[in-house]
């Protein structure tokens, strides 16, 4: 009947596009990550961080509409990793492969969690952060807890772990289980995906072998992705190499951007 009232929407048809705003948030950070990283290899530099990322977006001049959206997007992203983990939307399973991706799953959730609590500091105006106003206090809190020497050994396994992960959900084509898209959109994804996530995987096993010897020789000390970098550029073709991690960089951006189109959010599954 005409101006009825519709059924009320469940809680899945909200948080649908709320997850897609968090792979398009996480799209956006590498798209800035990517640039900062070529630009690095152009001048011979190491790049930044995430942190450093989300600072250009918050200092930018559109800050105030683009700061409350990537803190909003990174919310639904940690929620959307938390979902897949604890429910099993992707049918991972509970054997050890499957538990180990699921626990892969949460450590994204965290990671992300901690990049929207620091863009939230920098919003709040350093509230967070110790009063500094920049969010270095609270970024340097919680890596003085990582760079501890048995919690860095803990990591560096888990990082290991999450690097081959991606490295193989890249060779294996496993992405495309969760990729809903034409099959010409398909075959423009394929070379970001493969890229993308080989990229990223290699940086996390650059990260767990940093992370591997602090916790060897019990050094405290910050193991991040910009001492990754480091690690790269001063590597024999160091600049050829930072480059190419850029451009991997940007691949993942683009991937990331694509999930936020095509990518299956199987949340009735939960």
């Amino acid at each position: 009947m005409a101006g009825s009232i519709p059924a009320q929407l469940s809680w899945h048809d909200w948080f649908k596009p709320f997850a897609r705003l968090g792979y398009g948030a996480r799209g956006v950070v590498y798209l800035v990550l990517a640039f900062f990283i070529v630009s690095a290899a152009l001048t011979t530099g190491s790049g930044g961080d995430a942190k450093d990322a989300v600072r250009f977006i918050t200092q930018s001049t559109a800050s105030a509409v683009l700061t409350p959206l990537l803190i909003v997007s990174l919310a639904g992203y940690c929620l959307w990793r938390v979902v897949q983990a604890v429910f099993d939307t992707d049918d991972h399973g509970i054997d050890p492969a499957g538990l180990a991706v699921r626990a892969g799953l949460l450590g994204s959730a965290a990671s992300y969690g901690f990049l929207m609590l620091y863009t939230f500091s920098l919003w709040w105006g350093g509230t967070i952060s110790s009063g500094s106003g920049s969010g270095d206090g609270f970024a340097r809190t919680a890596a003085g807890f990582i760079g501890a020497g048995p919690v860095s050994l803990g990591l560096s396994l888990i990082f290991a772990i999450v690097g081959g992960a991606h490295i193989w959900k890249a060779v294996s084509r496993k992405y495309r289980d969760h990729i809903k898209a034409s099959p010409v959109v398909s075959r423009w994804i394929d070379p970001a995906a493969i890229g993308g996530l080989c990229a990223r995987g290699v940086i996390f096993l650059v990260i767990a072998f940093l992370l591997f010897q602090h916790g060897l020789s019990g050094e405290e000390g910050r193991t991040g992705l910009a001492d990754a970098l480091d690690f790269i550029a001063g590597l024999p073709f160091g600049v050829w190499l930072l480059g190419a991690t850029g451009a991997g960089f940007f691949l993942f951006a683009l991937y990331s951007l694509a999930e936020a189109v095509w990518r299956r959010i199987n949340v009735e599954d939960a």
